[in-house]
């Protein structure tokens, strides 16, 4: 059976136009023959059967006896069949007539990746508004690293940088599961560079402090992404002061210890 893929919104309305033609040009047919031709025996036989044909249509049959569209695409009221319901014996065009190859999913372990990276991603698109219990509630120490497929960032980086409210403790049940905040995406940039460039306060603090990840003993501010730039040259270029503030106060704090462990040593030597 040849079917033609299509929005089902797109459908409805098609489907309407064409009810709407066909009964427009039905009845100004009938009463211009009527008009023109005094035939009553027309106009009696389209009183009868227009409506009769209108019940038949299966959007009209929805609208006047189903109870609306609420749910029409869910009752498949044209016949149609969800992709992974098509079979073999099946022919599939789009709106051109050209013909549609449907790539092949595996069921099990490429499904879940989908569902799960569209987890992650919908967390990221909804910024600071994001309700990430979805997201935490999906994470376990064998995808806590997953990667997206386009871009690979993981769900530590997208924590880093979003500036929901939860952020330290999110970020403290990810560290409890394994997240590494060293992983760098396509661009080169690891979970400070994201926090650096989207100007997240409470996710810098967390990578960088000893509460955290005690991220300058990790070397994240020395990480250079592909256009050669830090962290904080990062932070630094968007304005981001209070964070720029936060890594280059880790980095200080980390000199001047280093410096008072290089002084004791010297004192004990003389």
């Amino acid at each position: 059976k040849k079917y033609t893929e299509q929005k089902f919104g797109a459908h409805v309305a098609t489907q309407a136009r064409q009810l709407l033609v066909s009964t427009f040009f039905g009845v100004a047919l009938t009463l211009g023959l009527h008009w023109y031709k005094g035939l009553i025996i027309g106009l009696a036989i389209q009183t009868i059967m227009g409506p009769l044909n209108l019940l038949e249509n299966p959007l009209a049959k929805c609208v006047l006896m189903g109870g609306g569209l609420q749910g029409a695409a869910e009752k498949k009221i044209f016949g149609e069949k969800e992709r992974e319901e098509l079979t073999s014996d099946d022919e599939i065009v789009d709106a051109s007539g050209n013909a549609v190859v449907l790539k092949k999913v595996a069921k099990n372990e490429k499904k879940e990746k989908r569902n799960f990276e569209d987890i992650l991603l919908d967390t990221w698109d909804a910024g600071a508004e994001a309700d990430i219990g979805p997201l935490m509630a999906a994470l376990n120490k064998s995808n806590i690293n997953y990667r997206t497929e386009e871009s690979g960032w993981t769900p530590i980086m997208i924590m880093s940088a979003i500036g929901v409210k939860q952020t330290t403790s999110a970020m403290r049940q990810m560290k409890s599961l394994g997240a590494d905040p060293a992983i760098t995406d396509g661009e080169g940039w690891n979970a400070l560079h994201w926090a650096a460039f989207h100007g997240s306060v409470d996710g810098a603090k967390f990578l960088v402090s000893e509460t955290g990840y005690g991220g300058i003993n990790l070397g994240l501010d020395e990480v250079t992404d592909k256009d050669g730039k830090t962290a904080l040259e990062h932070a630094k270029a968007e304005g981001n002061d209070a964070v720029a503030k936060v890594i280059s106060d880790a980095i200080s704090a980390k000199s001047a210890e280093g410096e008072t462990v290089k002084d004791e040593g010297l004192r004990k030597r003389k």
